[in-house]
């Protein structure tokens, strides 16, 4: 439930194991670019870097005794090469910069399919919005029903905060990615040793164009603004996924019952009756764990001096936590919204439920005029909180005639600009692929 969808694999240990790998075999590249290593020793430590060549569970066990998975890796990656070629692999870097490197490249990666799920999402809402455009349904604020809207404005929400979620992770995920390179202490000292200095900004330059990363105006190892950026894109995509997932499940409470998820799941292992709606809380629990991880991550920010004892370890987790449990939050919301049966009559017989106290500010507008505003508003509310009905009140009957009353009780015209919203959202819907 909590690590459904593509981007569980986009984040798994082997995903990680060849975004390390593919940071070794780019480094070999760059530097073979510049003749730091011979373009032979190149190739075959690109050939060498492929993960299924590596034993992951030894790499996670040695891991914890070198303090991080690189020094395992680079020692298994060596003893696959000729002695000649083994010394040029990993030459010069350290370890933070494969791992930086490769927390990008996973990024980049997981986010490609997360898009697209929040794309598609956004596309099953807009579709809702459209054929829904001018369905009435009570409207609901601090969980009581307010005034009458429609369920397409609903899902023209819907969209747009979809929309709007997945156009933050694209400036994100194509403004935020670069590659890290820096050596020990960020001046690249072991690239340039008996070169000019600039040889290592060209070598920055063309280890990030092997990655397809963005290049970094500095070695980035103590300055973690861009894992916040990444964490806060991500929180928010899961927080904007929680908001609908929570509209659904609270839409398809019993008692309420104008919307069901439909595939035939969502049965209790006890009452034959239940049909809850699995999808809506798959994605809801995905998202609840966003926020946390975020958390985490912005408390990892302050690195010490030129490398972190720590704080850096501790982001691994939480950056992939967080990119596989708002991939399933996005998954699972389009597998709800697209299998999303509404029932527009239950809508209509919810509007009806009050008898009319839906339309008390409309009924007290029409009053005003006769009786003064305050008095209005308090004859209607003196009316509703009776039990009564403005259709059936003796002294509103007195003041407006019982056409009148029920042209100002029907819920399908009081809907204000909700059908020009509706248009005006689908209108900057973004058509294509994510």
């Amino acid at each position: 439930m909590l690590s459904a969808g593509p981007v569980h694999d986009a984040v798994s240990d082997q995903a990680w194991l060849q975004a390390m790998l593919d940071a070794e075999a780019a480094l070999a590249r760059a530097q073979a670019r510049l003749g730091l290593v011979t373009p032979a020793a190149a190739a075959a430590i690109t050939e060498a870097c492929r993960a299924a060549r590596f034993d992951a569970a030894a790499i996670s066990r040695d891991a914890a005794g070198a303090g991080n998975p690189v020094v395992p890796l680079v020692r298994m990656l060596r003893a696959q090469l000729p002695p000649d070629v083994a010394r040029q692999a990993h030459a010069g870097a350290t370890s933070q910069d494969i791992i930086d490197s490769a927390a990008m490249l996973v990024a980049h990666r997981a986010t490609g399919p997360l898009r697209a799920d929040l794309a598609s999402a956004a596309d099953l809402a807009a579709s809702l919005a459209a054929a829904h455009r001018d369905t009435p349904m009570a409207g609901r604020t601090l969980l009581q029903q307010a005034l009458p809207t429609t369920f397409g404005l609903v899902a023209a929400g819907w969209m747009t905060a979809l929309d709007a979620a997945g156009a933050r992770l694209a400036r994100m995920r194509h403004g935020t990615p670069a590659a890290q390179l820096g050596g020990a202490v960020g001046t690249l000292a072991a690239f340039t040793e008996g070169r000019s200095g600039e040889d290592g900004i060209v070598l920055i330059s063309a280890f990030a164009d092997e990655l397809g990363l963005n290049e970094p105006i500095l070695p980035w190892h103590t300055d973690r603004g861009r894992i916040a950026e990444l964490a806060g894109a991500l929180a928010g995509a899961a927080g904007t996924i929680a908001k609908i997932a929570q509209d659904v499940v609270l839409l398809a409470q019993t008692e309420v019952g104008e919307v069901r998820e439909g595939g035939g799941r969502g049965g209790s292992s006890s009452m034959p009756h239940k049909a809850n709606p699995i999808a809506a809380i798959s994605a809801a629990a995905s998202a609840a764990r966003a926020p946390g991880l975020a958390a985490t991550l912005y408390a990892a920010m302050p690195h010490e001096h030129q490398r972190a004892a720590g704080a850096w370890h501790a982001e691994w987790l939480p950056l992939t936590d967080l990119l596989r449990a708002t991939g399933s939050a996005a998954h699972w919301l389009r597998d709800c919204l697209g299998t999303l049966e509404i029932d527009t009559a239950r809508m209509r017989a919810n509007l009806d439920l009050t008898g009319g106290a839906l339309l008390a500010e409309r009924i007290a507008a029409a009053l005003s005029p006769s009786v003064g505003k305050d008095a209005a508003h308090d004859l209607v509310a003196d009316v509703i909180r009776g039990g009564g009905s403005p259709a059936d009140d003796p002294r509103i009957a007195a003041r407006l005639s019982r056409d009148e009353v029920a042209a100002l009780l029907d819920p399908a015209a009081y809907l204000g600009s909700a059908g020009a919203l509706v248009d005006r959202a689908l209108s900057y819907h973004p058509k294509g692929d994510a």
